[in-house]
């Protein structure tokens, strides 16, 4: 790869969302300013391959994709002035109040502005989660739809239909005031949250992270906090992914290879995060019930705080995984409460809920479930059982450290069973 065509990679992965963010604002259509977007990084391999790289990319990118916007809307301005006994103009549907009552500042961050604007009530959540994915966080439309355990082809068609919802639906491309924030906040939320779980655990490729991800959604999260400081799920967010980003260090070791949460060196976790994280968890539990972020970040800071994995509060894990069920039924959810109940009541318990998971039909694809299922039945002593379980999560895994990690599991599985054998 040349330095230009790095300098082009690396733009994309950290400022393609502040580009699109600005230039939707000019064009005022999605479809548009991705388009703009997408002709503005092209322009650049030649442009800076001529004339050099520039020291700021992102406003060259930025200025370069909204001239071509402004450019696209003169044109569609003069093709309708040339033609007003052709077209018959549609009456504009009005403005949702909440879009009028305050000035385009009440969200100052470009990334979290645009966010706010495709999580409109209008579309249903999974298309705001998708959609701004997408478009704002430039998630590839394979990952995903990885991320929503659904083909890549169904999540494409999801995402047109989206887009062409907001058009067909006169969304208008405008920060919404403060009075609507609350309305659009679930969807805002959900979308950081998903947006930090992929840089986490990539989807695809040889890294385990995707770290730019990761850092983009913590500082959302920390500009939404500002933004609205009153609402405790924020709060909530905030701290799961403090707690959760304060192992990043440990999660490989000098090769790549992923370490599982009892190898980790507790010694080298960021405890300045953990003790923030802390706080903020018990200023949510202290306001009432709880939501699903307050208590998914209160569940990631018991791990994190027990002096050892085995010291680990395993009962007090599935207590709160219950009450997660309660405001979030989610099979994932019920799937990783196998886990801790294992602990608790022993894997045989904990296999027979994991079995009355794999009739869920959500989780078909999902491969956390077999990879899951193999670790209990391992413990349990059964060799063979466990092996398919791993060679199963091993064909649905798709990044490659993961697959690696399995390969390791499945080997020493084998190993140890032809020398029981033997």
């Amino acid at each position: 790869m040349t330095d230009v065509e790095a300098a082009v990679v690396d733009a994309h992965r950290r400022r393609w969302a502040l580009v699109l963010a600005s230039t939707a604002r000019v064009a005022g259509d999605l479809d548009l300013a991705e388009e703009c977007v997408q002709e503005a990084y092209a322009a650049a391999l030649a442009s800076w391959a001529r004339d050099g790289i520039p020291d700021n990319p992102a406003a060259w990118l930025t200025t370069t994709a909204r001239r071509r916007a402004m450019d696209a809307v003169r044109r569609e301005r003069v093709f309708r002035s040339k033609l007003p006994l052709l077209i018959e103009p549609e009456p504009e549907e009005p403005a949702d109040e909440g879009d009028m009552d305050e000035p385009e500042d009440a969200v100052p961050d470009e990334r979290l502005r645009l966010i706010f604007m495709c999580c409109h009530p209008a579309l249903a959540q999974e298309a705001q989660l998708a959609l701004t994915l997408r478009l704002v966080c430039g998630v590839p439309t394979a990952d995903i739809a990885r991320a929503f355990l659904v083909p890549e082809t169904t999540m494409a068609a999801r995402l047109t239909r989206a887009k062409k919802k907001i058009s067909t639906a006169r969304i208008p491309y405008r920060v919404p005031g403060a009075a609507a924030l609350p309305d659009r906040l679930r969807g805002v939320l959900g979308v950081i949250h998903l947006l930090f779980t992929t840089g986490y655990t990539a989807p695809s490729g040889t890294s385990l992270m995707r770290t730019d991800l990761m850092d983009q959604a913590l500082h959302l999260a920390r500009m939404l906090r500002e933004l609205m400081p009153d609402e405790r799920e924020v709060w909530g967010l905030l701290a799961l992914l403090l707690v959760t980003d304060a192992r990043r260090a440990t999660r490989v070791d000098s090769r790549g290879r992923l370490l599982r949460l009892e190898e980790q060196d507790r010694s080298r976790w960021d405890r300045a995060a953990i003790g923030e994280a802390h706080d903020l968890i018990v200023g949510g539990l202290r306001g009432g019930r709880p939501g699903r972020y307050v208590l998914q970040a209160a569940i990631a800071s018991l791990y994190a705080e027990a002096p050892a994995y085995d010291q680990t509060d395993w009962p007090q894990i599935v207590t709160l995984y219950d009450a997660l069920l309660k405001v979030w039924p989610s099979p994932v959810v019920a799937l990783n409460r196998t886990v801790a109940l294992a602990r608790v009541s022993g894997p045989a318990r904990a296999l027979t809920e994991v079995e009355e998971l794999e009739k869920d039909d959500r989780l078909a694809g999902y491969q956390y479930l077999p990879a899951i299922k193999a670790d209990l039945l391992r413990r349990l002593g059964r060799a063979r059982e466990a092996a398919a379980a791993y060679r199963q999560a091993m064909e649905l895994a798709t990044n490659e450290a993961e697959r690696a990690f399995l390969a390791e599991q499945l080997s020493d599985l084998e190993k140890a069973d032809q020398e029981a054998g033997q």
